[in-house]
């Protein structure tokens, strides 16, 4: 038996608890394959799932709604878990009876999923959702099928594109409102056609006969619609409305395809009034969820795309994500997975997509379950709207939690300036700007120790150097700020040309800070210095590019081809990708 002593609910489950739950929580990570520590290369680090996910100290995370996870705490084969279990099996089944003709093939893949299906029953501890990746994935493999489900989805966007064409349509689409509500200005009474129409657009994304039958509904039916369920789209104008001047970054979640023709209306409506938008789609099959690639073989879907601007590197860098942003209002991504939405599975584009939009908005039942029905707090602000199983249109608004701070680009580009402005003083008044780079996270649990080596050194070198204005990166550095947000503002600073000495880290510099502390060197720290560190590894490379640019830039340290023995900084991280970091 499992005894979980005094947790009721999955709000209590973290770490720590008691050595049973902590052996039951890493037995459901690695059994539904999350653990990082085993499966490095498919799972988030923790520090990427922060750049989603709000997590406290030793806080658990399940990529499951709440109620999935309390079945899955039970100690027996729950009715409602078993009728979850149940609906997988038979959505295999009817996959396999559509697309595998060859009756071997398809009893070898019953049989080997079959036997999958026993083991998780008998220890039912697997998320349905991963059980259907698994079956799916069995199906995939040992089929030899890359994509049963293209045609159902080119079919599904092609009536919703010839609904769109009809009469009826675009009388929906292009009817005036009868009444506007007592305007100030035409800024105003323009914000409310806006709005409007989002409303309605988010209306009929929500219609399945639109895409299942081709049947587009009555102007009357859609503005009943946005009548009568005016509190929702309240909701929408308070969002949208708190500042009509702002641009948002959206990361938009899309739901099956067909719908997804009527989602572009929504991603127009939200481009066209000066918002930007990541669409983050599918890796590869998930039944009629869209898919990355589905716009090279569907030309209603490649006309609709015309002005997307694709994103196939799952691992884009913060620079090139931004840089991307810049130059283009409306980007299409992929978000690592073949299944349900899962943040651990999720691609490091995605997660950096994430993080630096403002607002995510999921569509649909499934998007719904995973970010509204869970305890779990997220680092932006959800927008869900789907349809209940009534066909009553629902849309569901939750906030970050108020502690939660977003480094937006211009918040780290202000911080650049600052220090800039620092710099661009004290050369004015004819000190020598020096920048010292250091190790500082690439020592796993040494962090604290790291930012004392460095101050103390530091104020060494300013006691015995006159006139020289020494930037040290530990000084400036912000609460809540990852690597990502601090190698990106440091490299503002760095190309600004304003660097007369840039001097890194030596053993002979770790060696000094510890004899001023009144310490011997640890073994951690022996041997070490500035050629250890992925972060000051990136720095050089800077360093020598800005020296092509100002060959009166001197760089002191260690010789420059002992750095490059070290990877990119891990994903979130302050050392290298490679090392298991604190």
């Amino acid at each position: 038996m499992r005894d979980f002593t005094n947790v009721t609910s999955p709000e209590r489950l973290h770490f720590g608890h008691s050595p049973g739950l902590d052996a039951w929580l890493l037995h459901f990570t690695t059994e539904n394959g999350l653990e990082y520590g085993v499966d490095p290369q498919k799972n988030a680090s923790p520090e990427q799932l922060r750049f989603m996910v709000v997590l406290g100290e030793e806080e658990f995370y399940s990529p499951c709604s709440d109620r999935m996870l309390g079945l899955l705490l039970n100690n027996w084969l729950d009715p409602e878990l078993t009728s979850e279990y149940v609906s997988k099996w038979k959505t295999l089944v009817l996959l396999l009876r559509e697309n595998v003709p060859d009756r071997e093939t398809r009893r070898r893949i019953l049989g080997l999923c079959r036997h999958k299906y026993r083991m998780v029953k008998a220890s039912p501890i697997i998320i349905p959702s991963r059980l259907m990746k698994r079956f799916v994935t069995m199906f995939l493999t040992l089929s030899g099928q890359v994509d049963p489900y293209r045609e159902r989805r080119q079919e599904a966007n092609e009536r919703a594109f010839r609904a769109l064409k009809t009469e009826r349509m675009e009388r929906v689409l292009g009817e005036c409102p009868e009444t506007l509500p007592a305007c100030e200005s035409i800024s105003s009474m323009r914000f409310e056609l806006d709005m409007l129409e989002l409303a309605r657009l988010m209306s009929l994304s929500t219609r399945q006969a639109i895409w299942r039958d081709g049947e587009a509904p009555s102007p009357d039916e859609v503005r009943r619609e946005v009548t009568q369920e005016r509190s929702c789209f309240k909701e929408l104008r308070d969002l949208f409305g708190s500042d009509q001047n702002r641009e948002l970054r959206i990361l938009f979640l899309p739901d099956t395809s067909g719908g997804l023709i009527l989602d572009l209306l929504v991603i127009r409506a939200l481009v066209r009034q000066g918002h930007k938008v990541i669409m983050a789609v599918k890796e590869g099959f998930h039944f009629l969820s869209p898919a990355f690639w589905d716009w090279d073989q569907d030309p209603v879907l490649a006309g609709q795309l015309r002005q997307a601007r694709f994103l196939p590197e799952p691992r884009m860098s913060k620079n090139e994500l931004l840089a991307e942003l810049r130059a283009h209002s409306f980007l299409v991504i992929s978000d690592g997975t073949r299944e349900e939405l899962n943040l651990y599975r999720t691609s490091v584009t995605f997660a950096r997509a994430w993080k630096e939009c403002d607002l995510v908005m999921a569509k649909g039942d499934s998007h719904r379950r995973r970010l509204l029905d869970t305890h779990t707090s997220f680092t932006r602000d959800i927008l869900c709207y789907r349809r209940d199983d009534d066909g009553v249109f629902r849309l569901d608004y939750r906030p970050k939690p108020e502690h939660v701070h977003k480094f937006s680009e211009s918040s780290l580009a202000a911080m650049a300036r600052s220090i800039i402005s620092e710099m661009r003083g004290a050369k004015e008044r004819g000190k020598t700007v020096m920048f010292y780079s250091a190790v500082i996270g690439s020592i796993p649990g040494q962090t604290k120790i790291a930012l004392e080596v460095l101050d103390t050194f530091v104020d060494y070198l300013r006691r015995r150097l006159d006139n020289v204005y020494i930037i040290n990166p530990g000084e400036h550095f912000v609460e809540g700020m990852d690597a990502d947000d601090l190698m990106y503002m440091w490299e503002m600073v760095q190309r600004s040309g304003l660097i007369d000495v840039w001097r890194f880290q030596t053993v002979e510099d770790i060696e000094k800070s510890f004899e001023l502390m009144g310490r011997k060197v640890p073994p951690f720290w022996t041997g070490k210095d500035a050629t250890y560190s992925t972060g000051c590894t990136k720095e050089m490379q800077i360093a020598l590019d800005m020296q092509k640019r100002h060959p009166e830039m001197q760089i002191i340290g260690p010789s420059p081809d002992k750095f490059f023995r070290r990877r990119e900084y891990g994903v979130g991280k302050f050392c290298d990708s490679a090392i298991d970091c604190e």
